[in-house]
């Protein structure tokens, strides 16, 4: 068997917490559950640090300690959303790509609706760096401020009350402000796809959502595969309501089916064809 080599060992020591938790859920929603062990091998760290971040992550209900490693939950809470900077970095090469994608997708001179979320951003970022003019529309302070670097785009702020523990607004008067706009675009972020109901672990973000989908001429889903599971709280929409996907080639044939079936266009990326960032 191959040794890993000293630098790419203490590459992998010198990650934040945050993205070593990050590692462990992706490496466990692929195989179903993981030792210790393992999971120190294919991440590079030492069992001690596995072990507590095993812990960090049970207290967040993000998954479940087994003898001797952790396994995903059997059926997790609906309203359970992961912390916002551990959610930045779960799937992140697919997220990135998916954002991609839909920035390529944007016309210069259309109004862009920008939902919160961590994919979200990503398409903000690329929006951004291909330096075309949009008016942009957005209820995600983080994602307001990626926009504002830009010269050729004009960045309009929903307005709201700040969602406890991240940037994004919810409530009125950003939904009053919604109701009167008539953009070309919405980039939609979700939580999860379940069938053909796109859902949310909260009545607030779900309203909001809502309300954007409603002042949109055409609305762009981004979610990555690990989007598609059981239901989250509180239905958004149903895909007859969408009119684009894009995600990864990690989602089961079926649901890409599905989707077509209800007249939606996908779009597919593949993180495994690009060296990951």
């Amino acid at each position: 068997m191959r040794r890993r080599s000293a630098s790419t060992r203490e590459g992998r020591q010198d990650l934040l917490p945050v993205q070593r938790q990050a590692l462990i859920l992706d490496h466990v929603r692929q195989h179903g559950a993981a030792s210790i062990h393992d999971l120190a091998a294919a991440i590079g760290s030492s069992v001690s640090t596995i072990r507590r971040d095993l812990d960090r992550l049970e207290k967040r209900r993000a998954l479940a300690r087994a003898h001797g490693g952790a396994a995903l939950p059997a059926e997790p809470a609906a309203t359970f959303e992961p912390a916002p900077e551990l959610a930045e970095q779960l799937a992140r090469a697919e997220k990135r790509l998916i954002g991609a994608a839909a920035a390529d997708m944007l016309a210069p001179g259309e109004s862009v609706i920008f939902d919160s979320g961590s994919t979200v951003r990503w398409a903000a970022q690329a929006a951004m760096a291909r330096a075309i003019p949009l008016t942009a529309v957005t209820n995600d302070l983080g994602i307001a401020q990626v926009l504002a670097q830009s010269e050729t785009i004009r960045v309009i702020v929903s307005g709201g009350t700040v969602r406890h523990g991240s940037l994004s607004l919810t409530g009125d008067p950003g939904r009053d402000f919604l109701a009167g706009l008539h953009a070309d675009t919405l980039l939609l972020g979700t939580h999860t796809i379940s069938g053909t109901a796109i859902t949310d672990t909260s009545v607030e973000i779900a309203a909001m959502k809502r309300a954007m989908i409603r002042a949109a001429r055409r609305v762009i889903l981004l979610a990555d595969s690990t989007k598609f599971r059981l239901p989250a709280f509180c239905t958004i929409c149903d895909l007859d309501e969408i009119d684009a996907l894009v995600t990864d080639d990690g989602v089961d044939p079926g649901d890409l089916d599905a989707a077509r079936a209800r007249g939606v266009t996908v779009s597919l990326v593949s993180a495994s064809r690009e060296t990951p960032r």
